[in-house]
Order: C-alpha cells, then sequence, then structure tokens
C-alpha cells in the first residue's frame, strides 16, 4: 500500500465527495481512495510493480528484464547488441540460418575490431576470473576495471603484461576499499612473482597518481582468527592487544601482516588456544621469523603496561 499522495496528471482527479486531490493506492484491495474521506475513487487497479522482490541493487540488476545492466567489466559496458545462436529444424529456412550465421560472425568481429578492444577484452575477462578466485566482492571488480581502463588510456600497458596491470589494478582497487588481500595472493593467483606485481603496482599509482591507503592490521587480525578457527574470546583479545601496540606505537613502520600475526600468535598463548608459530606464518603469507621478531617486541612492551 502507498502512504496518501498527490496525484499529478493532465486532468487533476478530485475526491467528487470532499473536492480532496490526495489519494492513497491499495495495492491488496485494487482501490485508489481519498485519504481525507476514505472514498473509492476507482477499483480494480492493476498492479504495475514488479512480481518478484529484491534486497539490493545488485540482486535487483540480476532480476530485472529490460535488459542488461551498464557494466564496467564488459568492454562495452554491456550495452551492445548480441545475436543468438538458432537451431535446425526451426521455423527459419536454410538461406535465412546461413545469413544469421553471417550476422552474428561479423557482429563478434565488429564487437573487438581494434587492438586496444581486444585488450580491454581480455583484461577485464581476467579481472573476472581473478576477482571470482579471490573472492572480491563486484564493486571492488568493477573499480580494479576502471583503473585498468585509466591505464589503457594513458597508454601504460604498452610493453607490459595484461595479466600484471591487471594484478596491479585489483591491489589498488582492494586496498582502496580494505579488503585484506596480500600481494602475495593476488600474484600467486594471476601465476606472477610479487616482483612484477610490485613494480606494475608502483608504477601505475606514480603514473596516474593515485592514492593507495594502506591497510590496517585489525582486518588481517580477524581474516587470520578465521582462517585459524580460534574462538571469539582470543579473537578480541588480539585486537585488545593490536591496540595496545598502536598506543606504544609499536606498529609503525611494520608491515600490517606481520603485526597481525604477531598479536594472533599472542593472544593465543595467553587465551590457551596456542597455534604454532608454522600455521600462523602459512596462514597470514610471512615468515615465522617475522613473528617471532614482531612477537618479542610485543612482549617486552605490552606486559609492562597491560595486566592480564
Amino acid at each position: 500500500m502507498v502512504e496518501g499522495e498527490e496525484l499529478e496528471e493532465s486532468e487533476p482527479l478530485i475526491c467528487p465527495n470532499c473536492k480532496s486531490t490526495v489519494f492513497r493506492r491499495d495495492y491488496e484491495k485494487g482501490e485508489l481512495v481519498c485519504v481525507s474521506c476514505g472514498y473509492v475513487i476507482q477499483s480494480s487497479l492493476a498492479d504495475s510493480s514488479p512480481e518478484w522482490r529484491a534486497f539490493d541493487e545488485e540482486e535487483r540488476s540480476k532480476k530485472d528484464r529490460m535488459g542488461a545492466p551498464y557494466s564496467l567489466l564488459i568492454h562495452d559496458y554491456g550495452l551492445t547488441t548480441d545475436i543468438g545462436s538458432v537451431k535446425r529444424g526451426g521455423h527459419y529456412s536454410s538461406e535465412n540460418l546461413a545469413q544469421l550465421r553471417r550476422f552474428k560472425k561479423w557482429q563478434n568481429r565488429l564487437r573487438v575490431s581494434s587492438s586496444e578492444e581486444r585488450n580491454l577484452s581480455q583484461a577485464l575477462s581476467l579481472i573476472t576470473k581473478v576477482g571470482s578466485q579471490l573472492n572480491l566482492p563486484r564493486y571492488v571488480m568493477e573499480h580494479a576495471s576502471l583503473i585498468y581502463r585509466k591505464a589503457l588510456r594513458r597508454d601504460l600497458a604498452k610493453g607490459r603484461s595484461i595479466a600484471g596491470i591487471v594484478a596491479a589494478s585489483l591491489y589498488i582497487a582492494c586496498r582502496n576499499f580494505k579488503v585484506p588481500k596480500t600481494l602475495d595472493e593476488i600474484a600467486e593467483v594471476c601465476s606472477l612473482s610479487k616482483k612484477e606485481v610490485g613494480r606494475s603496482y608502483r608504477y601505475i599509482i606514480w603514473s596516474l597518481g593515485l592514492s593507495s591507503s594502506a591497510p590496517t592490521p585489525e582486518v588481517y587480525v580477524v581474516r587470520f582468527s578465521d582462517k585459524l578457527g580460534l574462538p571469539y574470546h582470543v579473537e578480541k583479545l588480539a585486537l585488545r592487544l593490536l591496540n595496545a601496540a598502536s598506543l606504544l606505537k609499536l606498529t609503525g613502520g611494520r608491515g600490517p601482516t606481520g603485526i597481525a600475526a604477531a598479536v594472533v600468535y599472542f593472544a593465543s598463548v595467553i587465551g590457551g588456544v596456542k597455534r604454532t608459530q608454522r600455521e600462523i606464518a602459512e596462514v597470514a603469507g610471512v615468515t615465522e621469523v617475522t613473528i617471532r621478531n614482531r612477537y618479542k617486541e610485543l612482549l617486552e612492551k605490552i606486559l609492562v603496561e597491560i595486566k592480564i
């Protein structure tokens, strides 16, 4: 049911009983009712709203039958015409079938006609593939595709591999949206070395003048605790230890994954749910030496300041 609203038509609708122009549509009963006096102006109204329900914009775009939504993950933004396949034995003659096949062939050729469009099409397909393997949200992949488009427009992809620029774009997008994905994870999925992805990342940041905020250790603490199957009280303790380390300025100049891994190890020891340094190092993607060094720094400073 829609609340009271004033109908705007070429000829304003007026209640014959009280002369009001404010009405309410009741789709359950199919009636148009005057808000002031309750007089039924029209009956048997048709419900023009969709028969399906959607709870977010992404679900709405999937269920909407008004064509494909605008998307940065498609090289032509999804606004092109697509000619489908026609099977034999239908209502088409052999000449019409041959003509449709020719139309489809030329349509596919014209969609990706230049080398730049072919490059973009391959890159966006790779962004979608890598993003799906990393379980990235769609908005992160859309942002990565926007960064790649900017890089392609500035000729930054010349002389560099498509996979390298794609990996760098995804890493920048993850950092901008605070998604805890490390350079090693993205490089591994893209089958590249960490050095190559890091080089492409710095090149794009410098060339496009982008700002990329560093990920905070908090998001890694939550992620590592979940992967290690630690109970909630240990995760909460790790976040308290991390907060204390920040107040004591022990996190400056340290990698967020190393600090997060150290506080998770520290909290697991104190909380009685111990995980070995090797287990945490494998989950965090750092060495056991890094965890040991950060742990010693925390042990020397934090236990003096905090009584647990």
